[in-house]
């Protein structure tokens, strides 16, 4: 009975251990070969879409102090494809999320096809420290 409990514990240990490697492994996914950002950053990034670049400064908007990033996405797939980037401040409480493309008829972007945005994040006057950014495909009708 009590070799049973301790193979039981051991296998829910290796299983918890597994599962934290996959996470871990899984949030460096989709990170862009160009960042310009002073943060801990995980990322989510869908398969079919490659980030080119992701900037953060600050700024203004709308004569508002702001914290603005700049991020390409590409189009990975063989299909056109519509995007949406959210951006989460953690360390702030904020979240904010973009279409790509914004407009357009069908809002698409075409197979290799790339499109910058520029995400303010108005009336923040510091930059973040950890950020989450997720990038997910959306569907057009």
């Amino acid at each position: 009975m009590k070799r049973l409990k301790n193979a039981s514990m051991m296998s829910v240990l290796v299983l918890g251990l597994m599962g934290t490697f996959f996470q871990v492994g899984w949030a460096g996914e989709g990170a862009p070969e160009k960042i310009n950002c002073d943060a801990d950053i995980t990322w989510e990034v869908v398969a079919v879409a490659k980030l080119t670049q992701f900037d953060c400064a600050l700024g203004e908007s709308g004569g508002q102090p702001a914290l603005i990033f700049t991020v390409g996405l590409e189009n990975a797939s063989d299909k056109p494809q519509r995007y949406r980037i959210n951006i989460f401040l953690e360390d702030m409480d904020k979240g904010f999320g973009h279409l790509v493309p914004r407009k357009g008829s069908p809002p698409v972007l075409e197979p290799g096809k790339s499109e910058t945005v520029k995400i303010p994040f108005i009336g923040t006057d510091k930059e973040s420290k950890k950020i989450l950014v997720i990038v997910k495909t959306v569907t057009v009708d």
